[in-house]
C-alpha cells in the first residue's frame, strides 16, 4: 500500500496531516514539493484525481499570488501551471494520495476519509485540538 504526501514541513496543517497518517500506522512517501516540485504533468494528474481546477489549487497566503496578480481571470490554466512550476509555494498543501483517492487535506483531518485503515483512536493536533475519527472512508 503506497501513501504519498506532498508536504511542506514549515506548514502546521501539513505536519498534522503527516502525523495523522503515521498515527494510522502508515509511513508515507514524503515529497517535499518546495525542494522537488512535481512536473506540470504530475500536477495535472493530481488535479484530475482530486477533481479540482488549477485555480482551486492555488495558495494565496504567504506566496507571490497577489504580486503576480493571479486572481486575474485572464490567466489560463497553462499559464497558472507555469507559475506553480516557477513558484512551487503557490501549490496548496498538503496533498495526499492513497489507494482510496487523492485529496487536498485542508483541514488536516480530511485525510481520514482516504486512509485505507479502520477507525483510529483520537489524535491530538499540534495546537491541542483533538480529532475523533468517525471511521467513514471513501469506497
Amino acid at each position: 500500500m503506497t501513501v504519498t504526501i506532498f508536504h511542506n514541513p514549515a506548514c502546521g496543517t501539513s505536519r498534522n496531516t503527516l502525523a495523522l497518517i503515521r498515527h494510522a500506522g502508515i509511513e508515507p512517501e514524503i515529497v517535499e514539493y518546495l525542494q522537488a516540485p512535481p512536473s506540470t504533468g504530475q500536477i495535472r494528474g493530481l488535479l484530475a484525481e482530486m477533481g479540482l481546477s488549477v485555480r482551486e489549487l492555488l495558495r494565496e497566503k504567504g506566496t507571490p499570488y497577489a504580486e503576480l496578480r493571479l486572481g486575474d481571470a485572464a490567466w489560463t490554466d497553462e499559464q497558472l501551471l507555469g507559475f506553480i512550476q516557477q513558484h512551487p509555494v503557490l501549490m496548496n498543501r498538503p496533498i495526499v494520495r492513497t489507494p482510496l483517492g487523492t485529496r487536498l487535506c485542508r483541514p488536516s483531518e480530511a485525510v481520514l476519509e482516504i486512509l485505507p485503515v479502520g477507525p483510529l483512536p483520537p489524535f491530538t493536533k499540534e495546537d491541542g485540538e483533538v480529532v475523533r475519527d468517525s471511521g467513514v472512508r471513501r469506497t
